[in-house]
């Protein structure tokens, strides 16, 4: 039975893997190009733990044993700070139990709530041992009143938990002791006993906290229910029987007014209860069973509030995120009107808890207090029956899933784990209003996606930190119109928009930002919050990103186009840079497209390779984006770059003693050729196979040259006895030069027989008896090793040249297709070529080289 399961569950993921969705950014920012705001101080690490205050404009970050004040409009600045270190002696005692004194032993800043006006609740792991204090805002101080940090703060520093502060009480979700085998969700006050979940895997089983927060609503309900908070973890599954240990991502609510029972659950939750949360693929049946985050987007009514959280699957081989949203009625829904499950009492039984089916306790367990109760004279939850009580303590589980809004994610990402969430409703230029999802990555990466008609845009993606580790906290400040991003090297703050960036109105208006919008005044992409009320109905802003609202602009005329000239039979690179992710490069040349089916040509990432140009490569080169956007059902192409393409002829030279012709097999004349063919010799070049193959060529020599007939001679090698590669679509490129008389031609041979790839030629006169012959040969990713053979072959002999190409173990460290290293490869060329033309001049007719 368990191999049938596996079986089934492996066959699963390879499905997802395969099929899953491949939604991408439409543009990419670098580090490097967005001139972020930085913070981050020497000798201080992990500013993971941060607090916004719009109100005092500052930006409060908790580090590892250090407090900062920061300016909220500029992170660089630092208005204050505060030191935190662990004593000697608790140091010595975490040492003891076996923690590093360097990295588990000291004070990490996790616990950072607002008590009131003038001061801070702060909250460390103090070597294990955690300790609370508040923190006086007028001279950023320490009060010295320590507290005991059990069940508020973690004990590790790098186990998950959670807290909020509700009118004075602290709320949290950690662990309770030293080991972390001891979960707690708690509430600590000054005017109230302490509160806590019951020490039972029924009740809370191996959690990892992520978020909690209150949803108000009490004094605007009708039927007076009280203010609810809720927790969001993933926890071991107690319900299923699995071959490993299943993970659930929950939702758990607890009541703001509950005190506890009288007899029964003294000093415990008397309103908790949990339900599964449900994000997943439909139509591959897929889950993801792990919740990273949580953002609470909360409306003017409570009703009208929305969870937003980000989940990945606990098998990250997978390599898929989802955004999930949940309205907090439905949540409600089932905290209500949910069945509950009870302990199965089949022995065997794969499925651990099962539906009750019996009669529920009235009023039913779980519930807050409301108006309904009051009737009944249960003003609190002391004076709930012992029924209802004993009810809730064995069933805190509800079977009802709670469902998100489609019953489908918001977003399905592939290879890319999402860490955090943030959530923003904008007003666009239309009136509506759209929901901005800000998802940071675990490789310091930021992506923002817009909502519209149900389906999702990824605007762009930002590379918000230098280095590729993960963004531990993330805050949106609509004041500001900025975003903070707190990681183990510093904070971050970036501009919820670049619109400055897009410099045209197509590429504007295609990005589809409810930010941004193209002012056809100024010839702009401006935020729409920059401008006047009466300047927005100029602006142009398409959330369907029909850039044919774009007014009209004269396109690059031939005349304007940049001049490249190039040698016959050399190579030219035209570059060409899409500024989009989602567009397609289009290449033509007077006027008809060009295809990597066409002779010579390569269309890179970054432009147009052109291997060996001839007369018929001369002419007019045109880049063209072509986009294909979904919600607006068209095509949009705009022209990119524009060259001409001529062919720079040398200057022939005539050698003395003679009448102005030079013999065709003279020295002068194999230089002459020479330098006609700079930059191509006999090469190779590896394809996009995961693994590069590495190249050894066979010295060859240039037979000797007699005055009276052409001979057949293959040129040397580019590549000789070295390792070289780069992507080609997923081939390899051979390429062989030869000199000869008329009638030479060029086959292959592969391990000693004919190859049957199609091979393509190109010749070229030189002088009267001498011609010029290239020959290129287009091989998909090597399976083996492989000996591959050029032979020229003409009326007055033969020359053969070969190439090993060997597959060695797999390099993760491949380079990326880049056009840059074709210049370097090309630049190699031409320092051998012109090393082969001196030596050429050197010699006379009678010597071989």
């Amino acid at each position: 039975m368990g191999f049938g399961v596996l079986g089934v569950f492996l066959g699963l993921l390879l499905e997802v893997s395969t099929h899953g969705p491949h939604t991408v950014p439409r543009t990419s920012w670098k580090h490097h190009d967005l001139g972020l705001m930085e913070f981050s101080e020497p000798g201080i690490f992990n500013y993971s733990t941060l607090l916004l205050s719009e109100e005092k404009a500052a930006l409060y970050v908790g580090a590892r044993e250090a407090i900062f004040e920061l300016s909220m409009t500029n992170v660089t600045i630092r208005n204050n700070k505060v030191q935190w270190t662990v004593a000697e002696t608790p140091m010595n005692m975490c040492a003891l139990k076996g923690k590093s004194k360097e990295r588990d032993c000291l004070n990490y800043i996790r616990v950072l709530q607002v008590v009131d006006d003038e001061r801070l609740y702060v909250c460390g792991t103090y070597a294990f041992q955690p300790q609370c204090d508040h923190l006086n805002l007028g001279d950023f101080s320490l009060a010295g009143r320590i507290e005991d940090g059990r069940g508020k703060c973690s004990f590790d520093p790098s186990q998950s938990f959670t807290t909020v502060m509700v009118d004075g009480d602290l709320y949290s979700g950690t662990a309770y002791n030293f080991l972390g085998s001891e979960p707690i969700i708690s509430r600590y006050s000054q005017s109230r006993s302490l509160l806590r979940t019951q020490y039972s895997t029924s009740w809370l089983n191996e959690p990892s906290f992520v978020f909690a927060d209150v949803i108000r609503g009490g004094k605007s309900r009708a039927d007076g229910d009280d203010d609810k908070i809720y927790y969001f973890f993933t926890e071991v599954s107690v319900e299923y029987e699995f071959f490993g240990k299943l993970l659930i991502p929950r939702v758990a609510r607890v009541c703001k007014g509950d005190l506890g029972g009288e007899r029964t659950l003294q000093k415990k939750w008397t309103s908790f209860l949990k339900a599964k949360l449900v994000c997943s693929m439909p139509e591959l049946n897929f889950v993801f069973n792990v919740v990273q985050d949580i953002f609470t987007l909360k409306g003017a009514e409570w009703k009208d509030t929305v969870f937003y959280g980000v989940f990945t699957s606990q098998w990250g081989n997978v390599g898929l995120s989802a955004v999930c949203a949940y309205n907090v009625s439905a949540v409600e829904e089932v905290f209500s009107k949910g069945k509950y499950m009870q302990k199965a009492t089949v022995e065997q039984s794969h499925t651990k808890w099962v539906r009750y089916n019996g009669v529920t306790p009235s009023p039913r367990p779980g519930a807050c207090i409301n108006n309904l109760m009051r009737r009944q004279n249960i003003n609190s939850s002391l004076h709930l029956p012992d029924k209802t009580l004993q009810f809730v303590r064995d069933h805190p589980l509800l079977e009802d899933p709670v469902l998100p809004i489609g019953n489908k994610p918001r977003l399905i990402t592939k290879d890319v784990n999402y860490t955090q969430i943030v959530v923003e409703r904008v007003e666009a230029l239309d009136g509506n209003t759209y929901d901005i999802i800000f998802t940071g990555t675990d490789k310091g990466m930021l992506h923002k996606s817009v909502l519209f008609e149900g389906e999702v845009h990824i605007v762009e993606e930002m590379q918000l930190l230098k280095s590729d580790e993960p963004i531990k906290n993330l805050l949106l400040s609509s004041e500001t119109r900025s975003m903070y991003a707190g990681s183990d090297s510093g904070v971050v703050q970036s501009p919820t928009a670049f619109c400055s960036r897009y410099t045209s109105c197509q590429d504007c208006v295609l990005a589809r930002d409810p930010y941004c919008a193209w002012d056809p005044k100024s010839r702009t992409c401006i935020s729409i919050f920059d401008a006047p009320s009466q300047q927005r109905r100029r602006l142009v802003q398409s959330l369907r990103g029909d850039a044919d609202r774009c007014p009209s602009v004269a396109s690059l005329s031939q005349k304007d186009f940049q001049r490249v000239a190039a040698k016959p039979g050399s190579s030219a690179v035209l570059p060409c840079l899409l500024k989009s992710n989602l567009a397609q490069v289009t290449w033509r040349l007077n006027g008809s497209d060009l295809t990597e089916a066409s002779r010579f040509h390569f269309i890179g990432e970054n432009g147009l390779l052109i291997y060996s140009v001839a007369p018929e490569e001369q002419g007019y080169y045109e880049c063209w984006s072509v986009e294909w956007v979904p919600a607006a059902g068209k095509n949009f192409s705009f022209l990119l770059a524009g060259y001409v393409l001529t062919l720079d002829l040398p200057v022939r030279t005539v050698p003395r003693g003679t009448n102005g012709s030079s013999s065709p097999n003279s020295p002068e004349a194999g230089s002459e050729a020479a330098a006609e063919a700079s930059s191509s010799s006999s090469s190779l070049s590896s394809g996009g196979s995961s693994a590069l193959p590495s190249f050894s060529s066979s010295s060859t020599k240039l037979h000797t040259v007699e005055a009276r007939e052409a001979e057949v001679r293959l040129l040397p090698p580019l590549l000789k006895d070295q390792a070289w590669g780069l992507h080609a679509h997923g081939a390899f490129l051979l390429f062989c030069l030869a000199l000869g008389p008329g009638d030479i031609h060029i086959h292959w041979l592969l391990d000693g027989r004919h190859l049957d790839t199609p091979v393509v030629e190109f010749r070229q006169q030189l002088g009267r008896a001498e011609v010029l012959v290239s020959s290129w040969v287009r091989e998909g990713p090597p399976m083996k090793d492989a000996r591959y053979q050029c032979v020229a072959e003409g009326k007055t002999g033969s020359d053969t040249s070969e190439v090993n190409v060997h597959l060695p173990i797999r390099d993760e460290n491949i380079p990326s297709r880049d056009l840059n290293q074709w210049r370097s490869a090309l630049t190699e060329h031409e320092q051998l070529i012109k090393r082969w033309e001196k030596a050429l001049e050197s010699c006379d007719g009678n010597t071989a080289l």
